[in-house]
């Protein structure tokens, strides 16, 4: 396994590999202590199941297409040239509910958490379930980084929205 915790990334992760991360800015490159991850999402998919983070923001930026958001209990539509903010401790997830690829910049602060993307592209399998150590990585990873999924509001998500998993 190769180890991209602290390299320039380009990786395919998400639900079903959906979400395309590429760091653009690393944290430590200035001293803001931000990061800036390009990302995109082919129509009508889900990104990720509900998830929170307990130590960063990420404001996104939309450069093309539409985003859909759930923070908390609240849903909006993101237009191009608009920003959505999910704040640390909300559970919160996002879409393309639109006819075409959406691509937007995510602006991590602190920014550490952007080294998540490559960590995680390395842990999982290109193909079906994680198995058991697989998972335990996984686990572990989350851990680190103070981040919690809910997997099981994939099928709610995809249902609720119209969307593909």
């Amino acid at each position: 396994m190769t180890d991209t915790s602290r390299e320039r990334y380009d990786v395919q992760v998400g639900v079903g590999g959906n979400l395309g991360a590429e760091l653009r800015l690393a944290p430590e490159t200035g001293e803001t202590d931000v990061a800036v991850v390009e990302h995109t999402l082919a129509p009508g998919k889900l990104a990720a199941p509900l998830h929170r983070h307990s130590g960063e923001d990420e404001i996104s930026y939309i450069l093309e297409g539409r985003m859909g958001v759930r923070e908390g209990e609240e849903v909006s539509t993101v237009e191009t040239g608009e920003v959505a903010l999910k704040r640390r401790g909300v559970w919160h997830t996002f879409w393309n509910p639109g006819p075409e690829p959406l691509r937007f910049l995510e602006i991590i602060a602190p920014g550490d958490f952007a080294w998540y993307f490559g960590e995680v592209a390395d842990i999982l399998p290109d193909e079906g379930q994680p198995d058991a150590d697989t998972a335990a990585e996984l686990a572990a990873l989350h851990d680190r980084y103070g981040f919690e999924i809910d997997a099981d509001s994939v099928p709610r998500l995809v249902e609720r929205h119209g969307l593909e998993a």
